[in-house]
């Protein structure tokens, strides 16, 4: 049975994610992939290297270092397997963004699946499978809106 400890663990990773990504800090958020696989809408990414290659690729980054966003992650389920160390876990996001020519609006949601390891007794993420389900204008937010990847 997991603890209130594990359930803690794994919730902020996946809200240090979506900090990390609306800070602008793709090298930071990208270590949270050491050792995991990223899947989007393309092919799956291995490694914090390749994950932060993507994310410069596609994220537009303004003038403060930031792509303007604000990740609301909810809905967030988390089953563990003990025998295994494993935990699974499943939410919703929505991307809010505002540039100067861009008001407020959501322009992306969807959900992410997500399965974590414990290694050394800390929680890491093994893998996120990012599925868009509704977007709005991403033209501010990615350099290929045609290939919706969060």
């Amino acid at each position: 049975m997991s603890t209130a400890a594990d359930t803690v663990a794994v919730t902020n990773l996946i809200a240090e994610y979506a900090e990390l990504i609306d800070a602008g800090d793709f090298a930071g958020a990208s270590a949270l992939f050491a050792d995991g696989v990223f899947i989007g809408s393309g092919a799956a990414v291995r490694g914090s290297a390749a994950v932060e290659r993507m994310f410069r690729a596609m994220v537009i980054r303004y003038e403060d270092g930031t792509p303007r966003t604000h990740h609301a992650i909810t809905n967030i389920a988390i089953e563990f397997d003990e025998e295994t160390g494993t935990a699974t876990a499943r939410s919703y996001f929505t991307v809010f963004q505002a540039v100067s020519d861009f008001p407020l609006q959501p322009v992306a949601a969807g959900k992410y699946r997500d399965r974590f390891e414990r290694h050394d007794g800390r929680w890491r993420f093994a893998e996120r499978q990012v599925h868009i389900t509704l977007t709005g204008d991403l033209s501010h937010h990615l350099r290929m809106p045609d290939a919706v990847q969060e």
